[in-house]
């Protein structure tokens, strides 16, 4: 398993345009990817469950991946991360 924590510095949080990309980069993998944000946890591929995190600016996310493509998926999840919230 690998993990990163992230503070979201997007204006608006996660919202829906973003979490919608998102969940489309983690769709491309076959590990379990989990979100977790105010001691609340989602997966990752699920837009609805993503969006109850309700994650606004300033709060620190941990995204953990679990499998065989992990390496790859964190590498670009860190990317989207950094580039988009």
């Amino acid at each position: 398993m690998q993990k990163f924590t992230y503070v979201i510095t997007a204006v608006q949080g996660i919202h829906a345009r973003p979490a919608g990309q998102l969940v489309n980069v983690a769709k491309k993998y076959e590990s379990q990817i989990m979100i977790s944000a105010k001691e609340k946890t989602a997966d990752l591929k699920k837009i609805l469950a993503l969006m109850s995190l309700g994650v606004k600016q300033n709060e620190e996310v941990t995204v953990s991946v679990t499998g065989t493509d992990e390496a790859v998926a964190v590498k670009e999840l860190k990317q989207f991360f950094a580039n988009n919230l």
